[in-house]
């Protein structure tokens, strides 16, 4: 079932256009509570956002909210890495959406709205158990490295 006919979708480029009703804090607090249990500490949400949301050359990208009556539904925040090629272009960073509306087409929305706004290749990281991997793969994404990470 598609979203609702009511359901807006705010396109944020810089923290000036966050819209009146919500801040950066508010939104950080719902990708960092909406994503549990796959959810990154809410430090690191804040720090993506802000990536998202810069105005530099060396880091931009852009947050998707979907909202009803001024009150988050969703919402996606994409990377645009600056590189491309070899690395893909842009990151999708978060995609969540209220636990009570899953499985209404707002996760389905939010990512096709925001890859008819890149103009390179997307690269995501999911879970093995997470269901929107399901979500993921339907709209086109396919697996092509495993991901290997050294913390010192």
């Amino acid at each position: 079932m598609p979203p609702s006919l009511e359901t807006c979708l705010h396109v944020i480029r810089n923290p000036r256009e966050i819209p009146h009703w919500t801040d950066h804090g508010r939104i950080a607090g719902f990708f960092h509570e909406t994503m549990r249990p796959w959810n990154d500490a809410l430090p690191d949400v804040s720090k993506g956002l802000d990536h998202a949301l810069s105005t530099t050359d060396d880091r931009s990208g852009f947050v998707l909210l979907a909202a009803h009556a001024e009150e988050l539904s969703g919402g996606l925040a994409m990377l645009d890495t600056g590189l491309g090629g070899f690395v893909p272009k842009y990151l999708l960073l978060f995609v969540a959406v209220r636990p009570d509306l899953r499985g209404q087409g707002i996760g389905k929305t939010l990512v096709q709205q925001a890859l008819s706004m890149c103009d390179g290749a997307v690269k995501l990281h999911v879970e093995y158990d997470n269901p929107a991997k399901h979500l993921y793969e339907r709209l086109g994404f396919s697996t092509k490295y495993a991901e290997m990470r050294y913390l010192p």
